[in-house]
């Protein structure tokens, strides 16, 4: 769930403030999107141990789900049993809970696991993260506090003029907070849970380790070395002032874009576990299904643009695509972009050969250059079988069809993921190399944009956009 659901005004105009009367905080509180129903207030389990110790009850608690499951059916004479009795409505129950409960890497895991498509995990398991991620508890007040005091020091209430003690939202690492500064801003501030980022390691493993225990994951989804990147880019996520940062440069990245605004940090209210924001106003795009043609167009386009931009232009992405991580203001017409703790910079040597292979060659068919430089970009190492070859460059060819037709691409009637995925046990089967670490960040990414594009149902031509990234892109290096 994003950090900055709902939200009124920010309330004041170059020096000019309005200071917030208790009405205004009352409507204020009343505007902002509510924790769900099943939240609950529960100490984040802080230590390596305890949160073990978790996992193992939910480990055992799966296999006794599982058999009960079984003898269910089988006694109701119900026909055929589920696909997987792990898969069960009590066993769904479990995993929410625990994953609810611990927070964290775990629970970021499940999340990220909720927005791939239902061809790629069990329909089953990725309805189960579907709730995880809208779903989180968030800790007691005095948990909250010590938090804030070892960050901001005791008397951080006294820089402000109105606190909630209660979160209005709650997501994997942290929950956030209304507050109003003395000066009548508005602001959210995310407090991350304590112990987290010392356990990343331990929480990544131990899920995994209970999700293929049960089967619950295709086979190569997460091999060693995925593993090692995503707990990097997880403790990258838990340094709030290292985000901090990267929101700044993303906001001076786009100053002045008519479709993007990125809020404002509030650095005397931030630190390394504490991250305090302008307080923003929109809707999670997975809420913009039912608006307009046009509208939903615009929104798919410049967010598709955005991460060209992104990789060709700046070499800087913020790499989770999360729906919540993008907010629109249907009032102005623009999208709030939120959660910078995934961005990641991509040097110029990466950046050259992945234009070429992934975008151009594949944009005009040429299938011989997609399989050359994905030899430079180390996708290969040129002992593969001829399976994995032709599996590999069949999956670039696929993902460059948007940029290379003339006629407006639809999305909505794409089948990229699900062919792609009848390529997935072909590789994993032959791979001799994991692939550049740049491409696990970047392809989510990317994956992302083209679920968002695909759940708004997009329809817009690609291939001129692409085009002029491409000859932008060129421009850049025979200037430089």
């Amino acid at each position: 769930p994003c950090w900055l659901q709902q939200s009124v005004h920010f309330q004041h105009t170059d020096t000019v403030v309005t200071r917030l009367t208790p009405e205004d905080i009352k409507k204020a509180r009343e505007a902002k999107q509510p924790l769900v129903r099943s939240a609950r207030e529960r100490k984040v389990p802080s230590t390596r141990i305890s949160r073990m110790a978790n996992f193992g009850g939910l480990a055992l608690g799966l296999g006794i789900g599982a058999i009960a499951e079984v003898a269910k059916q089988s006694l109701g004479n119900m026909g055929a049993l589920l696909d997987s009795p792990f898969l069960s409505e009590a066993n769904a129950e479990r995993i929410v809970n625990t994953l609810c409960k611990v927070r964290g890497a775990a629970l970021k895991i499940g999340q990220m696991l909720s927005i791939q498509d239902n061809s790629f995990i069990h329909p089953q398991l990725q309805s189960i993260f579907e709730r995880v991620r809208k779903n989180a508890d968030f800790m007691p007040t005095w948990q909250m506090n010590k938090v804030l005091v070892e960050e901001l020091g005791p008397s951080w209430r006294e820089r402000l003029s109105h606190f909630e003690d209660k979160p209005f939202a709650a997501a994997s690492i942290g929950q956030v907070h209304y507050g109003v500064l003395k000066d009548g801003r508005e602001m959210a501030m995310k407090i991350q849970y304590p112990g987290v980022a010392e356990s990343i390691h331990s929480d990544v493993n131990n899920l995994i380790s209970v999700l293929k225990m049960n089967t619950f994951l295709p086979k190569g989804l997460f091999p060693e070395s995925s593993l090692e990147v995503l707990q990097r880019e997880l403790m990258l996520e838990c340094d709030y002032e290292r985000e901090a940062a990267c929101a700044k440069k993303f906001k001076s990245l786009l100053a002045g874009h008519e479709f993007f605004q990125v809020p404002d940090v509030i650095n005397e209210l931030s630190g390394k576990k504490v991250l305090a924001m302008e307080l923003v106003h929109g809707v999670p795009l997975d809420g913009c299904v039912d608006l307009d043609q046009e509208t939903r167009n615009q929104i798919c386009f410049n967010i598709l643009q955005l991460c060209l931009r992104e990789l060709f232009e700046f070499r800087f992405m913020q790499t989770d695509p999360n729906w919540a991580n993008f907010l629109y203001n249907q009032e102005t017409n623009k999208i709030v972009l939120l959660d910078f703790g995934a961005s990641r910079s991509f040097p110029v040597a990466f950046t050259d050969d992945y234009i070429q292979v992934v975008l151009h060659a594949a944009s005009v068919r040429d299938r011989a250059t997609v399989l050359s430089k994905s030899k430079d970009l180390k996708f290969l190492t040129g002992f593969e079988s001829k399976a994995f070859i032709d599996a590999h460059v069949e999956a670039v060819m696929i993902l460059g069809e948007a940029f290379s037709s003339p006629e407006p691409f639809d999305f909505g009637k794409q089948s990229t993921t699900q062919r792609i995925q009848g390529l997935v046990h072909v590789m994993l089967q032959h791979r001799l190399t994991p692939p550049p670490e740049e491409t696990y960040s970047l392809h989510r990414k990317m994956a992302g944009c083209f679920l968002i594009c695909s759940k708004l149902q997009a329809v817009m031509p690609c291939r001129d956009m692409f085009l002029s990234a491409y000859t932008a892109y060129n421009q850049r290096e025979l200037s430089s």
